[in-house]
């Protein structure tokens, strides 16, 4: 299946999602849905049970829209395309440019959600899934949506180029802990094919996204920088703040002799070694024998040689 292509031709880094992947996540929704929806529906039949059968009736109606259609419509508003079914399944709705979604976005893939998937149980989707090219559903196709895996194997994915060298930390102190991982996302795939966009749609593009970093981060760029500058700066601080982060971890897990982790080796006491004895040869031994036996002869005769 082929990428995403902009308005100007240009091929984006985004992968149409393929039927399983999206068959799983809309299960994982519907799932969610549903068991909010029953919960719901039992504590409001345990609520309304003193009222008539007409107000009833309008209130399970209501309920029914408000949950089943309302609240995935929202839910993929707020969060830009991702339901919880596509965050498990690392999926994500944008445009056919390969923008975020907005509500009328939102709106028309979930009118049509109710003919298609719950009316139908999902066949009419499965269906208009297998005859797309890209596979869309129907709604996909009246919102002029597209359903993309956005976890990229990191085989494909191109190196970010550096930033200029007169930006190399001036960007030290930015608070980047608010950003999400959505707006990394589209900020490396702007830097990676920057080059080959119009240089006007690839100027909207990056004050579009700088204007989104400074919301996150709120300290505005320096003055005079360009935007597809300050993308690549702040770009480069946080690989730099990673890469300071896991030389730390990994440091810590080897640990040198003195680290946490080395274990000092069992010191073996040697019991001291005992003097060696001179030896004597047989020439010094002898005259000690003799004499022993010329003393013990005398002492038992009583006799003592002549001086």
């Amino acid at each position: 299946m082929s990428g995403v292509v902009t308005g100007d031709a240009v091929v984006l880094g985004l992968q149409p999602a393929r039927l399983p992947s999206r068959a799983l996540a809309l299960f994982l929704d519907l799932l969610v849905v549903w068991a909010a929806y029953l919960l719901i529906s039992i504590g409001l039949v345990v609520a309304t049970a003193s009222l008539d059968e007409a107000a009833q009736m309008a209130i399970s109606i209501a309920s029914f829209l408000l949950i089943l259609v309302g609240a995935p419509i929202a839910v993929e508003t707020l969060s830009h395309g991702r339901s919880l079914g596509k965050m498990a399944c690392g999926l994500r709705v944008v445009r056919d440019d390969g923008g975020p979604i907005r509500f009328r976005h939102a709106l028309v893939r979930g009118a049509m959600g109710v003919v298609e998937i719950l009316m139908t149980f999902g066949v009419v989707a499965c269906i208009a899934s297998l005859v797309s090219e890209r596979g869309r559903r129907i709604g996909d196709v009246f919102a002029g949506t597209l359903v993309v895996r956005e976890r990229v194997p990191a085989a494909r994915t191109a190196a970010v180029p550096p930033p200029p060298p007169w930006l190399v930390g001036r960007f030290a102190e930015l608070d980047l802990s608010a950003v999400p991982d959505g707006l990394w996302l589209e900020i490396r795939q702007y830097l990676t094919r920057m080059r080959q966009l119009d240089p006007g749609v690839g100027r909207r593009l990056a004050e579009r996204l700088a204007d989104e970093l400074v919301a996150r981060t709120g300290t505005p760029p320096p003055p005079g920088v360009p935007a597809a500058a300050y993308l690549a700066g702040v770009v480069g601080e946080r690989q730099a703040r990673e890469a300071r982060r896991a030389f730390a971890a990994s440091a810590g897990h080897g640990g040198g002799e003195s680290g946490p982790g080395f274990v000092a080796p069992a010191v073996q006491t040697v019991p001291p070694v005992q003097p060696v004895q001179p030896v004597r040869t047989v020439q010094q031994a002898q005259p000690e024998r003799v004499a022993g036996q010329g003393e013990s002869r005398g002492a038992r005769t009583g006799f003592a040689p002549p001086a």
